[in-house]
């Protein structure tokens, strides 16, 4: 486990260099990808939301591409298309930009549903089907989208069926004033520095990891905190939408990743808090006359929910 948190260490220090100031963003974009789920970024523009995909990509060496999501995209933009080949009287496949490992799809909620929900199959199988035809995606598979606040003109809602898709939701914020400084005194633009850094995690380390988080153990006393919290989410009248089995298991799968994360064989509970605003705040609706949002229901959950039982 000391290995493992030093590679972590490494890769959050190497991705520190172009994002200033965002560790816990870094570690927990990092946790997402470890645990085999898809991220969403929603902030306004200008936060450093492409800045962290690329030097991400680039830290873990994936293939990466770029999709700037419009009100004219279509699926096959995305996708690929067959192309009739008139010499030969055949068809040959076009793969679109969702074929590689780590993909940014920009402002996501900017195009149209029917586009939008193009990349279901793919968040959730690791495969497209083109014209009846499967076809497996590069592995390992990493969709980081970005969306811009709903109330933002030009913006098309994700629905709650896309929104599960994503085992995170993150906001990256202002930088602290102190990085913003240090931003300022620089000569060379972040996109520039992101080619001068280093690789620090390998598919092999990956996969280890992968392997490593599956061993981590969660005990009894964990798992009854755990269903207090996902119990709470479906009782109490402050929630219209609780929490599915899937979003339960996957705070459970982010829980582990970030004890893996921080040299634990086991999950204590201070790591399902640290993950249990970017995996419910996006999966949780308030109910009746509450009239927080997501994050203020975390924070409801965390004040109400005592890690031990009576």
């Amino acid at each position: 486990m000391m290995q493992l948190q030093g590679v972590i260490d490494s890769a959050v220090k190497e991705v520190g260099k172009v994002l200033l100031g965002k560790e816990p963003q870094i570690r927990l974009a990092l946790c997402c990808l470890v645990a085999r789920g898809h991220l969403l970024i929603e902030d306004l523009p200008g936060m450093g939301k492409t800045t962290l995909s690329h030097a991400l990509a680039a830290v873990l060496g994936l293939s990466w591409k770029r999709v700037q999501f419009t009100s004219d995209l279509l699926p096959a933009d995305i996708l690929g298309i067959s192309v009739y080949d008139a010499r030969d009287a055949s068809f040959s496949f076009h793969p679109g930009p969702i074929f590689t490992q780590l993909l940014l799809a920009d402002e996501i909620n900017r195009t149209t549903p029917r586009t939008q929900s193009a990349l279901l199959e793919a968040m959730a199988e690791g495969q497209v089907t083109v014209e009846g035809k499967t076809r497996a995606l590069p592995q390992p598979f990493f969709v980081i989208a970005t969306q811009n606040p709903v109330h933002q003109s030009g913006t098309y809602p994700l629905p709650e069926s896309q929104l599960d898709r994503f085992l995170m939701r993150l906001e990256l914020g202002y930088p602290h004033p102190r990085a913003e400084r240090e931003m300022f005194e620089r000569r060379h633009s972040a996109i520039r520095e992101i080619d001068n850094l280093q690789q620090c995690i390998n598919a092999q380390q990956l996969e280890a990891i992968r392997v490593a988080v599956s061993k981590v153990q969660a005990s009894d006393s964990l798992l009854d905190y755990l269903q207090r919290l996902v119990a709470c989410t479906r009782q109490s009248p402050e929630f219209e939408v609780g929490l599915s089995p899937r979003g339960a298991l996957a705070l459970l799968d982010c829980a582990r990743t970030w004890a893996a994360m921080h040299n634990r064989g086991h999950v204590v509970p201070e790591d399902v808090q640290m993950v249990l605003p970017a995996v419910a705040s996006h999966r949780l609706v308030p109910g009746g006359e509450y009239a927080g949002d997501g994050m203020a229901l975390v924070d409801l959950l965390l004040r109400n929910v005592d890690v031990i039982g009576s």
